[in-house]
């Protein structure tokens, strides 16, 4: 058991159930009132991102996840089969889990499975990838002054806007947690 004046950004803590990222933390002192712990805390499972304030010297709960690499080999039914990188065995991670995320997923994408026990928790996806365009919205009916963007569904079915000038064909370069285009290839 840990304190909340222990805690720093990197730390994994358990709060109601759910297992949090420590973001930033920061000692507020307060001219008048006790002085309190300031943090940001990530989700794993949603990534969604708080701000909760700890008193000084108030217990949490500090959880150990082990980082492990794995290799996205294929979708078998409604779970994603994985290759450990490090002991080369194959594991079978269910869709829930997964979340949005299968939406970037093709074979030999490297991702970073958190642990807790044996069983993962949550899985993080390198932030930039390349794929390739397999449709694009047509766009000579919808030409105007404001319209810079089209739809474009990319080779794992995820779809994002996309620049005028893409092509099916093209291959980009995409920013998985912001969903956006970045670049062609």
């Amino acid at each position: 058991m840990a304190t909340s004046n222990q805690i720093t950004p990197g730390m994994s803590i358990n709060i109601g159930k759910k297992i949090y990222r420590v973001e930033s933390s920061l000692k507020v002192n307060v001219a008048k009132g006790t002085p309190f712990i300031k943090t940001k805390l990530r989700d794993l499972l949603t990534d969604e991102v708080i701000e909760k304030n700890f008193k000084l010297n108030q217990d949490i709960v500090e959880v150990n996840l082990e980082e492990k690499k794995l290799e996205f080999l294929y979708p078998e039914d409604k779970d994603y089969l994985f290759l450990d990188i490090d002991s080369l065995e194959q594991m079978l991670i269910p869709g829930s889990i997964l979340a949005d995320k299968i939406n970037y997923l093709k074979e030999g994408v490297i991702v970073k499975a958190m642990f807790y026990g044996n069983s993962v928790f949550a899985i993080e996806l390198p932030v930039f990838l390349e794929l390739m365009i397999v449709k694009t919205e047509s766009t000579s009916d919808k030409l105007s002054v404001s319209n810079t963007t089209k739809k474009a569904q990319l080779e794992t079915g995820a779809e994002i806007e996309v620049p005028l000038f893409i092509e099916t064909g093209d291959v980009i370069k995409v920013d998985t947690h912001k969903n956006e285009y970045i670049q062609r290839v």
